[in-house]
């Protein structure tokens, strides 16, 4: 019997390595080129990838950003300055906010980057469901006075930080089509298999697509997840809020300032009130489709250069261990002319029918590491987390959802769940074949 389970144990991990390698990568057409890439050096320029105008960098006091009228009409070097705009309370910052610029929480390597800034988001569960705080899931960490500073009670007992994502490279994302998306899903062995979203496109009408971007695929395009973004991290009201975010469950949720949950009970802060002087919206959209157009212009992120030899070893483990069922390495985007977006985006020459290694199938899987907060995909949701794209992740120090953990061995050690066989395969393998694959892993 002790010879006939090493042998089992050995056929196991070769079916585990067979399934992954044999999982089809969606592909869009025959003519499709590599996507073009930063290398993640912020002393080089070297961000935009071809969407739109270049136009000149924006000099302060010389030269003011203009910011365009329609998505595709206005130039990269203004969408980049408007993206690092400081908000002032005269253009309508908070009165509850997380951050006073899209830059101050995404900067790392370059502007769209990663941060180590967090936001928080606070619930209970009653009758066995999830339910928002009092004022909405969402708590902000700042406010523009402070008798509105937001404080929960220990009522509140589902708690979750979650760590700001990059947005570069994320026009690619945004142009990937939604059956590239279903049938890589589909691909993937049962147990594994991810769950895409439907979320509404705010400038569609709320027309439905597979969401890609947020810790939960809350939202599906970028004009969606910059207006939420502006909204819910910055307080300002814009055309373009929508419902995407869900920062509250509130019927009206996204149409004026989220009301501010302090310690004295929820308190309405949106105009006209005490605490916000300027009337909704107090963007009339063109920052937000700034916002968009500048994260839909950069290029995707780059691989290290060199590749260091212990990453090219790590390569084929990271496929063999199964990593690469939820951390899909290759999609193509929807050719040029496609419309997505529920017809309201027409995929450009610059982001279509390019080839793509983001490494995530942009799906929700639970993998015992979810943060229990409902969003968009249901109750069924609470403990699922989108799959995190690995592109550009060693331009990051603070790993998985929350940002808490440091290093890639300690993260894999935390997939459970549909990431179980997965990890146990890693676990499976010598010191130096994983000291290969996490080579890997921190060479994207």
């Amino acid at each position: 019997m002790r010879k006939v389970l090493p042998i089992l144990t050995l056929i196991l991990f070769a079916v585990a390595i067979v399934i992954p390698l044999r999982s089809p990568q969606p592909v869009e057409g025959q003519t499709a080129t590599e996507a073009p890439t930063t290398d993640m050096d912020a002393k080089t320029d070297d961000l935009f990838n071809g969407f739109g105008a270049r136009g000149t960098p924006i000099v302060e006091c010389v030269n003011e950003p203009v910011a365009p009228t329609a998505r595709g009409n206005g130039r990269f070097e203004d969408n980049k300055a408007i993206f690092s705009e400081v908000e002032t309370i005269a253009d309508g910052l908070g009165p509850t906010y997380n951050g006073t610029a899209c830059v101050e929480c995404h900067q790392s390597i370059d502007p769209g980057g990663f941060a180590q800034h967090m936001e928080f988001r606070a619930g209970h569960i009653t009758n066995g469901a999830f339910v928002d705080a009092p004022g909405g899931q969402l708590i902000h960490a700042r406010s523009t006075d402070s008798d509105i500073v937001e404080h929960i009670s220990t009522a509140e007992t589902v708690k979750a930080f979650r760590v700001v994502t990059s947005a570069i490279g994320d026009g690619f994302v945004e142009a990937i089509a939604n059956d590239s998306l279903s049938n890589n899903v589909a691909a993937q062995p049962l147990a594994q298999r991810g769950t895409l979203t439907q979320v509404p496109v705010t400038e569609a009408n709320n027309a439905l697509r597979f969401g890609r971007f947020g810790w939960k695929a809350q939202q599906a395009s970028l004009l969606s997840f910059a207006g939420d973004a502006y909204l819910n991290e910055m307080g300002i009201t814009n055309k373009f809020d929508g419902f995407g975010g869900r920062s509250s469950s509130a019927a009206d949720a996204g149409t004026h300032e989220n009301p501010a949950s302090t310690a004295d009970g929820v308190i309405n802060v949106t105009f006209p009130s005490a605490f916000d002087p300027v009337q909704d919206p107090e963007d009339d959209g063109d920052d937000v489709i700034a916002f968009a157009d500048f994260m839909a212009a950069t290029r995707a992120p780059g691989r290290q250069n060199p590749i260091p030899a212990a990453a090219t070893r790590g390569d084929s483990l990271f496929n063999a261990v199964g990593c690469n069922v939820c951390h899909t390495r290759t999609f193509t985007t929807a050719a040029p002319g496609t419309l997505i977006n529920g017809g309201a985006f027409t995929v450009p020459t610059a982001l279509g029918s390019k080839i793509i290694h983001p490494f995530s199938d942009f799906a929700l899987h639970d993998i015992g590491t979810g943060d229990g907060i409902v969003q968009n995909a249901g109750q069924g949701s609470a403990n699922m987390m989108r799959t995190a794209p690995l592109w550009g992740i060693r331009a990051r120090n603070r790993l998985m959802h929350q940002g808490l953990n440091v290093t890639i061995f300690d993260t894999i050690q935390l997939h459970a769940g549909q990431a179980t066989t997965a990890r146990n395969n890693f676990n499976s393998l010598t010191a130096a074949q994983q000291s290969d694959l996490i080579a890997f892993v921190l060479s994207l």
